[in-house]
């Protein structure tokens, strides 16, 4: 009898706590995150502002609970009957051992699965960088030639075509034609994408458009084939896809987003008017400016033309030749003085130099006797021979004589 409990005290035995919280702990960590799709039952609002409700289909049901901060963004009433998509977490409420699902989102059945489809795909094409500010092209100024992806019987052309013709008419617009709702509606507005990049030269912008209408008309502007063409596109992409209420993924990743195709035009093309205006007031301007210029430049000459030098050019001249004529006269004078002052000093070089001249010696009394043979000055007796003829030079002539006697002083 005692063996039984005894080999059931030797496994380990939980405490409902510990086994609530073990399960919380899976369940919660299993399901952070997840979709359900069912029928709203059960609903109860407290005044908390907390939603309680039961979420059911044919064969199960789970409660469920929406925070106040969730219940007041809601966008539409919560009613019993009603089929929704819910996204939440798993949430296991201790003290009554029960699991609940929190919804951080809920939207109607139908519509919320486009919605959680475009908002999947967003958050895909985000992370990927295709939203991203970075690689958006500008539009050009004044475009020759516009591509137009668009249905050629819908609204949108017509709206489109009309406005731009009063706006700006003299611009070529090609029509590429494709459908723009219902299946297989995306692969053609790719390929119209695709088509518009064979013509030659490109296009200068690329504006997809279409009018407006339900989530499920606007879908094929959704689909990732589109979203990404529009992304590689070498042409700067206008997108104008329904209302203004609407938004479609091909208008966050076009270059530029018009409400509508009407706004479309109006965002490719300036109004013929308003630049023929502001040319006019640039041409004003322009006028203005020269006629300032105009005045300061004669301003400017009136001054010129009060000054002296000319008033009177040639005073300057003659004031030029005057002082020239000046230094003219200083000039003479001054060669004059030094003339005179070089002939006073060559007279008296000349008188020192006449006074040290053998010629004047001569004319004393004295005379220079030379060596007829060689034209050497005798200075001393010994160096002549008796019988040899000597020069002298006088102060007037020259006599030559023969020496017959030497007398040699001691």
């Amino acid at each position: 009898m005692d063996a039984h409990p005894e080999s059931e005290t030797t496994q380990q035995v939980l405490t409902v706590s510990e086994l609530t919280a073990r399960v919380k702990s899976l369940l919660e960590d299993s399901f952070p995150d997840v979709w359900v799709g069912g029928e709203i039952s059960e609903v109860s609002r407290p005044r908390s502002g907390h939603l309680y409700l039961t979420l059911k289909d044919e064969n199960s049901q789970i409660r469920a609970v929406v925070w106040r901060n969730t219940a007041s963004s809601l966008r539409f009433d919560i009613e019993e009957g009603l089929e929704v998509i819910c996204r939440g977490d798993i949430d296991v409420y201790a003290p009554r051992g029960s699991y609940q699902l929190v919804i951080r989102q809920i939207e109607p059945k139908g519509i919320g699965a486009l919605q959680l489809a475009f908002r999947r795909l967003h958050t895909k094409l985000t992370k990927e960088g295709l939203f991203d500010e970075a690689h958006k092209k500008p539009l050009p100024r004044f475009p020759r030639k516009i591509a137009l992806v668009t249905s050629p019987s819908g609204a949108a052309v017509r709206d489109f075509l009309e406005v731009l013709s009063r706006r700006w008419p003299d611009v070529a617009v090609l029509v590429i034609p494709t459908r723009v709702q219902g299946n297989g509606a995306a692969e053609e507005i790719a390929n119209a994408i695709r088509l518009a990049h064979r013509v030659d030269p490109l296009p200068d912008v690329m504006v997809v458009t279409r009018g407006g209408g339900s989530l499920e008309d606007l879908w094929s502007f959704n689909e990732e084939v589109v979203v990404r063409e529009i992304f590689s596109s070498k042409i700067p992409v206008v997108s104008a896809v329904g209302h203004e209420i609407d938004v479609t993924l091909a208008d966050f990743v076009a270059d530029v987003r018009a409400l509508t195709p009407t706004e479309a035009a109006e965002r490719v093309l300036p109004d013929v008017q308003d630049v023929r205006g502001r040319l006019g007031e640039f041409a004003q301007r322009l006028l203005g400016l020269l006629h300032r210029q105009a005045s300061q430049g004669r301003l400017q000459l009136d001054g010129l033309a009060e000054r002296r030098v000319l008033k009177r050019p040639f005073e300057r001249l003659l004031d030029l030749a005057r002082r020239l004529d000046d230094l003219e006269q200083r000039s003479l004078l001054a060669i004059r003085g030094k003339s005179s002052q070089a002939r006073d000093r060559l007279a008296a070089l000349a008188g020192r130099l006449n006074s040290l001249s053998p010629l004047a010696v001569l004319g004393r009394g004295y005379s220079i006797t030379t060596r007829t043979l060689d034209g050497q000055p005798v200075d001393s007796a010994d160096r002549l021979t008796v019988g040899e003829k000597i020069a002298s030079k006088l102060a007037h002539g020259e006599v030559i004589s023969q020496v017959e006697q030497i007398h040699i002083e001691e």
